[in-house]
């Protein structure tokens, strides 16, 4: 184990393919054969394959948000108010509806992120890798994050705003804000549910992505291939 840390920690210093190559030929392995700077990458790319292909793939599906406490999307602070004031006159019905649709729309826009994310994994150089995998649970989940947050950003919005209307969201909470505006001695409330259930949907995406890493990382059988046996036994 000691040995496996010097070795990985001298890769932060090196420079050349064939002196990074050295080192990691050099690293233990569980199973025959040489493990390749080639080998620890695609380990890597592979990771976060599984990742978007176990957990994103959940998010598309109905309640993927709605029933994940993970990553449901409450009301953002301004609205809860509206939340209390219409269970307060006995409409709470119409509130849960109301939530349940951003989360609708979330769901929605979701199933545009995997071919930005399969492109962001492709990408994933040995330079990369060394540092996921020397990371903490989460690196490659922040790789991702770095590599794709303005992207998807500028892919969900729209699709946000589209879902609105597709699940009804729009007119529910035009009418709920119309309701709570109606409330005496309430001020009214007009926020930018777009924008802010883009973000949660974001962070809702990364989250997930966090899970299925932290799980290979930390359980070895959850580890369901030998390429990532071999190289995630390099950070245990």
């Amino acid at each position: 184990m000691k040995k496996t840390c010097v070795a990985l920690l001298m890769l932060l210093t090196m420079n050349s393919c064939a002196e990074l190559q050295g080192v990691v030929n050099s690293l233990p392995q569980q199973s025959g054969g040489v493990m390749s700077t080639t080998d620890i990458a695609a380990g890597l790319r592979q990771a976060l394959d599984f990742g978007i292909e176990k957990q994103v793939t959940t998010l598309t599906k109905t309640d993927g948000f709605y029933k994940n406490d993970l990553v449901k999307i409450r009301l953002p602070a301004e609205l809860q108010k509206v939340d209390k004031g219409l269970r307060d006159i006995g409409l709470g019905s119409l509130a849960d509806e109301g939530l349940k649709v951003l989360n609708r729309a979330a769901e929605d826009a979701v199933k545009e992120a995997t071919p930005i994310f399969v492109e962001a994994v492709k990408g994933i150089t040995f330079a990369d890798a060394k540092n996921i995998l020397l990371g903490t649970d989460d690196a490659a989940t922040q790789y991702l994050n770095a590599k794709t947050q303005t992207s998807l950003y500028e892919k969900f919005h729209p699709v946000i705003n589209r879902s609105f209307a597709k699940v009804g969201a729009d007119q529910i909470w035009q009418n709920l804000i119309n309701r709570y505006n109606a409330i005496p001695f309430t001020s009214n409330v007009n926020p930018d549910l777009t924008d802010y259930v883009t973000a949660e949907a974001l962070k809702g995406v990364y989250t997930m992505i966090a899970v299925e890493e932290k799980e290979i990382r930390n359980q070895v059988g959850a580890r369901s291939t030998d390429l990532l046996k071999r190289v995630f036994a390099l950070q245990d």
